[in-house]
């Protein structure tokens, strides 16, 4: 864990662009500036514009920037869990040093060689989390560094998620002129903050309600398990209300803060409020039970389609039961209504960092608790698709290896998505029996392929070699021709030649 530093986390999302500036010291998070701006081009939490959203970021950075009097160069960047996939990995080396001891080079190429794997051109891969070293078959290593060992295996799980999404966040934070620190899923970011240690190991549902989406993650001995996102979220609740009640998106924004509730039985059909509706000059009274019917119609739909995703995984049942944030979950009655769905064991979590008592800040908060709680193992992971570690370009034959390895042609992936209810035991001997074999072949096949195209390379440079001294042969040939073709000066056209050379000579 880092001592001392600055961090910047840019929270994209479908309502608004949240920009937190924290100082972190010794364990402690000081806010020391804030920019909130309401976001343009998104759509449901996918970026649909890119240059509008890259205004936004900009004048999120500013208002970030005027508050904490710092210049910001570097953020922290969350990644929506839409269309996530989890797939187990599996890597083996045999450890570099003479010695045996193993070091943090032998983890980046471990990590490396497990990241070997077939990915569709269409996903790519956002992060890869370790969760047990095996040195010399000793298992349940979680820093392997400066023991001693021959062979070093790492079990991992490698997140991946839609390129477009990915490309288009990279593309807009490169664009409003920053350098991504670090690229965090957004599930994990909030179960730093909003989860203690205990619930992170035995197993929690998050429910974050966005504006555009509702998410709901699974978290399990301490790693992201699963995550489902419904496209629908707080902003259909006030496009519900401007439809029916016939007024503008700010106004039913507006009704909905001040007199919204999520659950219709405990609201009054005597108390009225005045609503400017389009096309009318004078007010209409709408009372505050009607407008709880449309709210708790949106959120009912929501719910629903939550518990439906999570009773097929069997997740209903977790010890540490399901914990909401977001800026929906602000809304008042919210967590009555939720409970009738998931139980009792439901709570709202909302950040207790001053100036940040609310829960649209979770996500930028948690962002900035998880790259500060790094240890070295998860820093040396992220840092492998970050950039080249200096350990990877210390040793070009093996990054040269991975480049140019191709995967076996019907070589079977594992399932990239996997319940809560597999645990690690049981996905450890999932992994074991039917991938160490394949991992076998596939080193086999990539050591074959690799010398098969130094091979070739090598008889290119022959053919081109046998050429070039065919050429250099034909000219001698010719040239030794051209002057066998001279004539005899003993024969008959010699003789001329020199008679008619005396007068002209």
């Amino acid at each position: 864990m880092r001592n001392q530093e600055i961090f910047v986390s840019l929270d994209i999302g479908t309502t608004s662009i949240k920009v937190v500036v924290a100082e972190y010291i010794n364990g402690n998070v000081n806010i020391i500036g804030v920019g909130n701006e309401k976001s343009r081009g998104l759509s449901r939490g996918v970026i649909v514009d890119i240059d509008e959203t890259v205004y936004s970021i900009q004048q999120a950075i500013s208002q970030a920037e005027r508050k904490a009097g710092v210049k910001i160069n570097e953020v922290v960047v969350g990644i929506p869990s839409n269309k996530l996939a989890i797939e187990s990995c599996h890597g083996m080396i045999a450890v570099a040093s003479e010695n045996r001891e193993i070091t943090s080079k032998d983890v980046d190429n471990v990590i490396s060689a497990a990241k070997v794997r077939s990915v569709p051109p269409e996903r790519e891969v956002i992060s890869i989390i370790p969760e047990e070293f095996i040195v010399d078959g000793f298992t349940g290593i979680r820093d392997p560094r400066g023991m001693i060992g021959v062979r070093l295996e790492l079990y991992a799980s490698l997140l991946t998620g839609p390129r477009t999404i990915i490309h288009n966040i990279k593309r807009c934070v490169e664009k409003a002129g920053l350098k991504i620190n670090e690229l965090v899923l957004q599930p994990q970011a909030i179960a730093t903050v909003a989860l203690s240690q205990d619930e992170r190991e035995f197993g929690t549902v998050i429910i974050d309600m966005g504006g555009g989406q509702t998410s709901a993650s699974i978290m399990y001995d301490d790693q992201l398990k699963y995550s489902f996102v419904d496209q629908e979220g707080g902003d259909f609740v006030s496009k519900d209300i401007s439809v029916i009640l016939n007024t503008s998106l700010d106004s039913a924004e507006r009704i909905k803060r001040e007199y919204g509730y999520a659950v219709s039985s405990q609201t009054s059909s005597e108390e009225y409020f005045p609503v400017e509706t389009v096309g009318q000059k004078e007010p209409v009274r709408v009372d505050e039970k009607y407008l709880s019917e449309i709210i708790e119609a949106r959120l009912v739909q929501i719910f629903e389609t939550i518990h439906e995703d999570l009773t097929a995984v069997d997740a209903l049942d977790l010890p540490g039961g399901f914990v909401l944030t977001g800026g929906a979950a602000s809304l008042p009655g919210v967590l009555e209504l939720a409970q009738q769905y998931f139980g009792e064991q439901v709570r709202i979590y909302i950040p207790t960092q001053m100036g940040m008592r609310n829960p649209i800040y979770t996500t930028s908060m948690g962002m900035i608790d998880y790259v500060a709680g790094l240890d070295d193992i998860h820093r040396i992971a992220q840092g492998t698709y970050a950039s080249i570690s200096p350990s990877t370009q210390a040793s070009p034959d093996f990054s040269r290896e991975r480049q140019n390895v191709q995967p076996r042609p019907g070589t079977q992936t594992s399932n990239p998505q996997y319940s809560n209810k597999d645990s690690k035991a049981s996905a450890s001997r999932e992994v074991s029996q039917g991938y160490s074999d394949r991992k076998a072949r596939a080193q086999d096949y990539e050591y074959d392929s690799f010398k098969q195209t130094n091979q070739s390379a090598n008889l290119d440079e022959s053919m081109y070699y046998e050429d070039y001294q065919a050429d250099r042969t034909q000219e001698t040939e010719q040239t030794v021709s051209y002057q066998e073709d001279e004539p005899n000066p003993n024969s008959l056209i010699g003789k001329i030649r020199s008679f008619f050379a005396t007068f002209f000579g």
